[in-house]
């Protein structure tokens, strides 16, 4: 693994299969994009603790609010299914000269489901060099309500 700019990146060949295999996943859900209005796919896959793996890809809509991202209908499919614990996120843009990740509200959406920190791999389009990060790294101060 690479670190530049506080950032570690790694070449998608030499990562473990099970985190390729949830990269391709991501791959696939961002060909399901449904974004006629910002023409910018995302495709996000989210694994469960227990190896499940569910997709998701943004899907927009003219009035904006109601757009979805990913990530959130990616924990939206895992969460209707009844799993709330998650090991690993994967997630595509369509940039290739810089990785799209998590967007605030998807950061802090995941985190909901997040006693410990989670790893996020975060792929170009091309799938050569992967950013990996976690989800504790993109959003060091969430928002908790503590009883």
């Amino acid at each position: 693994m690479a670190h530049t700019d506080n950032m570690t990146t790694a070449e998608f060949k030499t990562l473990d299969k099970d985190v390729q295999e949830l990269i391709e996943a991501a791959i696939d859900a961002r060909t399901r994009s449904y974004c006629p209005y910002s023409n910018f796919p995302v495709g996000a896959a989210i694994r469960t603790t227990c190896g499940r793996i569910f997709k998701g890809c943004n899907i927009e809509s003219c009035t904006k609010t109601p757009t979805i991202c990913a990530e959130r209908t990616a924990i939206a499919k895992a969460v209707s299914e009844g799993y709330k614990e998650f090991a690993a996120v994967a997630v595509i843009g369509q940039q290739e000269n810089a990785f799209t990740t998590p967007c605030g509200v998807c950061r802090q959406f995941l985190s909901e489901f997040a006693d410990k920190d989670i790893p996020i791999y975060v792929a170009k389009p091309a799938a050569i060099t992967v950013m990996v990060t976690s989800l504790f790294q993109l959003l060091p101060y969430r928002f908790t309500l503590t009883p």
